[in-house]
């Protein structure tokens, strides 16, 4: 049986327990660094990545989920998951002391934070999706995006930025790491989390 863990920190990780139990599968909130044993994957849920940020090592979690990441446990993030995975943050955060966020890592990329724009700059669209036969709904709230990539890392979506002339990338893949800047978990697209499971299960 696969299990998969959602790390229950903060942010809507109800919505991927949903998604990921819809699929027939088994989940786990996660909490604290015991309860990532025997899991098959991970998802990091949208949220606010300076709270998990925070919150993961108040928890003394975070050191933990960077080495099972190092180890190669599956992991997908959305959202402040992507920024999460992410091995650099073009704008982080500070707290009090001037620390700078941190992240776990993992993927050879640079993101930006709430790059879209405020809550009330959030949008749905219809975006092609490497491997996928039809477009998938694409729910982007306060989403990041990724302003770069190093050559391991594919890049599975990208929208176009109007105010910007350009495209962003909004999707990519590092091995058995997934990040995605939007949140297919509140839109009942479930395709995100089909390829997940079959990068745990070694069939993507």
């Amino acid at each position: 049986m696969t299990t998969i863990g959602v790390l229950a920190l903060q942010g809507d990780f109800r919505e991927h327990i949903n998604a990921i139990e819809d699929l027939g599968l088994s989940t786990v909130p996660v909490r604290r660094a015991r309860e990532l044993h025997g899991l098959d994957g991970l998802i990091i849920p949208g949220g606010e990545s300076t709270t998990i940020d925070k919150l993961s090592r108040i928890f003394e979690i975070a050191e933990p989920i960077k080495e099972a990441i190092a180890g190669g446990l599956p992991v997908y993030g959305s959202c402040a998951g992507l920024i999460m995975l992410a091995d650099r943050v073009v704008d982080p955060a500070y707290d009090l002391q001037g620390n700078p966020q941190q992240t776990f890592g993992g993927i050879d990329m640079s993101v930006r934070r709430n790059a879209f724009g405020r809550q009330v700059d959030s949008f749905e669209e219809d975006i092609e999706f490497k491997g996928l036969d039809k477009p998938l709904k694409a729910v982007f709230i306060r989403a990041p995006w990724v302003e770069s990539v190093g050559e391991n890392v594919e890049i599975l979506a990208s929208v176009q930025v109007p105010s910007l002339d350009a495209t962003r990338i909004v999707a990519v893949r590092s091995r058995n790491l997934l990040a995605t800047s939007f949140h297919p978990e509140v839109s009942g697209e479930r395709r995100v989390h089909e390829l997940f499971i079959k990068i745990i299960r070694g069939e993507a």
